[in-house]
């Protein structure tokens, strides 16, 4: 089954919002469109450092499939037919200068969060639901990212933030969705994932989560099978939310139903 079989309205999608205690949201390409920040920052510490190294968007687009900035450039190094040694040092400096580079793009923007992000949070804190974080990228891009969108005290507005470096095993191993259960001490049921990558949608299901695929620039022509709902943002939220409260009874009888489908 294809990813386009699994899209269901958006009336679908917020009931299986609605019904969870906790959103658990990816942030590269599901809270905004990072990717392409990323992959300039990349090429900018490449130059920075003296590599011949040019990551266009199709090399680049490869390279996703492999979760983490030290990883990613570790694999394509060793693709290099010829390439001077890199150690370990030198793989985390050339991150770290990355990194620099990709707070400065942000900064200096514009990096808007995706349609519907901002108004999904709203809402999930004034239902009283708990929000947290769980993500490949490191806690400077994460921090980089959302100062920025949310203001400086964003950190607050979340119960649980798990990044890359906080896991033995990247995405799409389920280690950071299992020590952000751990943390809200939740159960998977209890919880939807937010996500935009079929690696993202491995590493929630892994773990027992719901999955709430919204497409992205880089990865909207993964295979999301398995993935409970299929949108292409989570504006088409708002778009239910006015259905849902014209017909709460049949909502809330759906809801049960799909909750208990999930527990099976």
């Amino acid at each position: 089954m294809q990813a386009e079989a699994l899209v269901q309205a958006p009336a679908d999608a917020a009931e299986l919002i609605r019904g969870a205690a906790a959103l658990i949201f990816d942030v590269d390409g599901t809270l905004a469109e990072t990717e392409e920040l990323h992959r300039q920052a990349f090429n900018l510490a490449f130059v920075r450092l003296g590599l011949d190294w040019q990551w266009d968007r199709s090399v680049y687009k490869d390279l996703l499939r492999v979760t983490g900035g030290k990883e990613r450039m570790r694999t394509y190094h060793e693709r290099l037919v010829t390439a001077p040694p890199l150690s370990d040092g030198d793989i985390a400096e050339l991150h770290r200068i990355k990194t620099a580079h990709y707070a400065e793009l942000v900064e200096t923007g514009p990096c808007p969060l995706r349609p519907g992000v901002t108004d999904l949070l709203r809402a999930a804190k004034a239902r009283g639901q708990r929000l947290a974080i769980a993500t490949t990228t490191s806690h400077g891009n994460i921090d980089a990212l959302l100062s920025q969108a949310l203001g400086k005290r964003w950190a607050a507005d979340f119960d649980a933030i798990v990044a890359g470096d906080d896991v033995r095993h990247k995405k799409p191993a389920p280690d950071v969705y299992l020590e952000i259960l751990a943390r809200l001490k939740l159960e998977a049921s209890d919880c939807v994932a937010i996500e935009d990558s079929a690696n993202g949608l491995v590493a929630a299901s892994r773990a027992g989560i719901p999955v709430l695929i919204t497409r992205s620039m880089f990865f909207g022509d993964d295979d999301f099978t398995g993935a409970h709902i299929v949108l292409d943002d989570l504006s088409e939220l708002s778009t239910a939310k006015q259905k849902l409260k014209n017909n709460p009874m049949h909502s809330t009888s759906r809801s049960r139903d799909r909750r208990a489908q999930w527990t099976r």
